[in-house]
């Protein structure tokens, strides 16, 4: 049988083009502001972007995901392949090679064993391993020597560029991380704060939900990089503020993330000190239906966890009925304008892997309404329905943020058309998207019936960001709250489609698994209801030079070639 795969035709081996500067940390400070604010660099115990991506100035993979989506080596001499013999025939191994010299930045050397410890980090259980679908399908991995790490999986692995490979999937430093297993992932602060890594910087100070102060690596793999010396990563504030602080004042040099109304950017970008840079590619704004019940009345131990299903959303009428009355043409054209598209689907892109699923984008307030009228839902005096002595009122969370506001301001007065009443909920965007297990505001503990927010998957292949929603890994207080499953969906038939994709080779059918996965999970079930395919937007000074936007890894995934650029 012919195997085919789309990341093995899209691997890229050539190295980045040079930056226009030749000596390290000649370019002073880069100024960079993330409105949510980092609370680890740990990736592992974070699914939080905002983590990821500051935690990438620092960790690196063997490879990532460049502008276009294709693998490029980071630690690796080159991205293994079927012609080099790095992929093996059957498909059930892929061998890298660590480049010769390099150092972690406490100048020890990296070896094949960081990389192996790295593995068994994330898969122990105990963990609470927040990227563990990375590491899917893995049976053991082999260090022949200290160059070479081979991973063995179970089965034959069309997609092998999951561990190792991307911001989300970084390998940690066996010495640091060796106290910080099981257990005692979370409780590791100095680990977790100041890892020692092998990108372009190493921290120097952290303060959590605030800033993060970073120095040039001395010990980098390039010399002659990073051009500057000091990066200031500050966090918190709101979207507005970054935007200003970027393109308006000039203060900061980067601004990630400007969810903000397309006329506000519009005049921000005129006051003429720097520009936006825009792309499309999975980032999907979406509500997710908590499937289990969140009842402050429960034992701590016990809210939003699988012991207690919810007692009204577990019935797909009624959240089919909520998504039908969601008008996501004007959420878009509210929110984004022309950097946002309605979507019904999980997975937007690439159009290989897109479902032919439009059927929510209609708004349907008559039909929401008789299909909970058909669910028993009936309403009450006040307007309000109610079944079984028990109203229909839900708590809809997200973080603070103006677009998502405006978000829940339209979705409480669609809901409360029909008879659906809403009480909503903001979070600071720093402690939603952290990852700290004694937080009752997290997205991952979900004390909350329906929570909005948006995330993407590192590179072009949909299979790692899919097989989260495996019965496996869904948060609870045994993982510490860090599984990726947030809405606690478990279905049999979806775990083995999470197999069978892992192990399909032609690509044709590999798009046609992960369709059917996109329905299950939005078209099919309603667990997760999508509203908008969001563009990035972020911005830059204009004395900001070397920034290419990266919709498939980290936005700072080149921050080694950033430099001070003349105006």
């Amino acid at each position: 049988m012919k195997l085919r795969t789309i990341l093995l035709g899209a691997a890229a081996t050539a190295v980045m083009a040079p930056a226009a500067f030749a000596e390290r940390g000649t370019d002073g400070q880069v100024n960079i502001i993330y409105w949510q604010a980092p609370s680890t660099m740990n990736p592992y115990l974070s699914s939080g972007t905002k983590d990821v991506e500051a935690s990438s100035l620092v960790l690196e993979g063997l490879a990532g995901f460049n502008e276009k989506g294709e693998v490029i080596p980071k630690l690796a001499a080159e991205i293994p392949s079927l012609e080099n013999g790095g992929i093996s025939e059957d498909l059930k191994s892929i061998t890298w090679k660590l480049q010769e010299g390099l150092k972690w930045s406490d100048g020890t050397p990296v070896t094949s064993e960081d990389a192996k410890f790295t593995a068994s980090y994330c898969i122990n259980p105990d963990v609470g391993c927040a990227q563990a679908a990375r590491y899917e399908g893995i049976d053991n991995i082999e260090t022949p020597d200290p160059l070479t790490i081979k991973i063995n999986f179970k089965e034959p692995r069309p997609n092998p560029f999951t561990a190792f490979t991307g911001a989300t999937s970084p390998i940690l430093q066996k010495a640091q991380f060796e106290p910080c297993l099981g257990s005692n992932a979370s409780s590791c602060t100095e680990q977790n704060f100041n890892p020692i890594g092998t990108g372009p910087f190493r921290v120097t100070e952290f303060k959590t939900n605030d800033v993060v102060s970073l120095e040039a690596n001395p010990e980098y793999r390039d010399a002659a990089k990073p051009a500057f010396a000091t990066v200031n990563l500050k966090g918190g504030g709101d979207a507005a503020a970054a935007g200003r602080a970027v393109l308006e004042t000039g203060e900061f040099d980067y601004a990630w993330n400007l969810q903000l109304a397309p006329d506000v950017l519009a005049s921000m970008e005129a006051a003429g000190k720097g520009k936006l840079v825009t792309g499309f590619g999975t980032l999907v704004e979406r509500i997710e239906m908590n499937l289990t019940d969140p009842s402050s009345s429960l034992p701590e131990g016990e809210r939003s966890t699988t012991k207690h299903p919810h007692p009204i959303l577990s019935d797909e009428k009624v959240r089919r009925a909520l998504s039908m009355a969601i008008d996501r043409t004007l959420l878009t054209e509210v929110g984004y304008g022309t950097a946002g598209r309605p979507t019904c689907n999980l997975v937007p892109a690439p159009e290989l892997f897109a479902s032919d699923n439009t059927d929510c984008i209609p708004q349907d307030i008559e039909g929401a309404k008789a299909l909970l009228e058909e669910a028993g839902w009936t309403v009450g005096g006040d307007g309000i329905r109610e079944k079984d002595g028990m109203k229909l009122k839900l708590l809809y969370q997200t973080s603070v943020n103006a677009v998502r506001q405006d978000f829940q301001a339209l979705v409480k007065q669609w809901w409360s058309e029909i008879g659906v009443d809403t009480e909503l909920k903001t979070v600071d965007g720093s402690v939603f998207f952290g990852g700290d297990a004694g937080s009752p505001d997290t997205f991952q503990k979900f004390y909350a019936d329906v929570e909005m927010y948006a995330n993407n998957f590192d590179g072009t292949d949909p299979e790692p960001y899919l097989a989260q929603y495996t019965c496996e890994k869904i948060p609870s207080p045994e993982d510490q709250w860090q599984g990726e499953n947030v809405n606690r969906f478990c279905d049999e038939a979806y775990d083995a489609k999470v197999v069978e994709l892992g192990k399909t080779g032609e690509i044709e059918a590999r798009a046609t698994l992960a369709k059917q996965m996109n329905d299950m999970l939005t078209k099919d079930s309603m667990v997760i209801v999508p509203l908008v395919d969001r563009g990035r937007v972020s911005a830059h000074s204009n004395t900001l030079g070397g920034v290419i936007l990266n919709t498939w890894d980290s936005e700072l995934w080149n921050a080694a070639d950033w430099h001070r650029a003349a105006q």
